[in-house]
C-alpha cells in the first residue's frame, strides 16, 4: 500500500465487523491522512492534533456504523471538519480569560454556517469529483498519486478536478 491510500476494503470491512487486529490496522493507516486533513482545517497545530485524535477515537467507537467501506474517507472528512469547527467555537470559560480575543457570536455563527455550506457543496459533488477534490486540494496529494489511487489517468483526474472546482464554485456563488 502506498502512502496515498486509505486502508483496503477488506481491512475496513473486517474492522467494521469487529475484528480487533483489522481495527488497529485501520486506525494506524488512517492516522496520517486524518492528521494531514486536520492540519489543513484547524486553526493551530495543537487543535489539529486534538481533532485528529478525537476523530480516530470516533472511528474506533463507531466503525461498525460505517455503511459502506468506500465511504471511510468522506466520513472521516466530516468528523475532522466538525472537530475543527468545534474547537473554533468560543467556550464560556474563554470569555472569563480572554474577553478581547474571542470573536463575536455573530462571527462564530457566520463561520459555522459558511463551513456547513462548503461541506454540503462538496458532499453534493459526484463521487469521483468529490474524491479527487478532497485528495488533491484538501489533503494535498500530488496529481499522479490521486490518479493512481482512484484508477484514473492523469488527464482524467485533471478533468475531474477541474469539473469539481467549477461545480463547487458555482454552488458557492451567492
Amino acid at each position: 500500500m502506498s502512502g496515498t491510500e486509505w486502508a483496503g476494503a477488506q481491512v475496513i470491512a473486517a474492522a467494521r465487523d469487529g475484528h480487533v487486529e483489522s481495527l488497529a490496522t485501520l486506525i494506524a493507516q488512517a492516522h496520517p491522512h486524518v492528521l494531514r486533513f486536520a492540519r489543513t482545517l484547524c486553526a493551530s497545530p495543537q487543535d489539529a492534533e486534538d481533532a485528529a485524535q478525537e476523530a480516530l477515537l470516533i472511528l474506533f467507537r463507531k466503525v461498525g456504523m460505517l455503511r459502506s467501506v468506500t465511504a471511510l474517507s468522506s466520513w472521516m472528512f466530516r468528523i475532522v471538519r466538525n472537530e475543527c469547527l468545534r474547537r473554533l467555537r468560543p467556550h464560556p470559560q474563554d470569555d472569563l480569560h480572554d474577553a478581547g480575543t474571542v470573536e463575536s457570536p455573530e462571527d462564530a455563527v457566520i463561520l459555522r454556517l459558511e463551513a456547513d455550506r462548503v461541506a454540503r457543496a462538496i458532499a453534493a459533488l459526484p463521487e469521483v469529483q468529490r474524491r479527487v477534490l478532497i485528495l488533491r486540494d484538501v489533503q494535498g496529494y500530488p496529481g499522479s498519486a490521486v490518479a493512481d489511487s482512484l484508477g484514473l489517468s492523469l488527464a482524467a483526474m485533471k478533468s475531474q478536478l477541474h469539473r469539481a472546482r467549477a461545480n463547487l464554485k458555482a454552488a458557492l456563488q451567492p
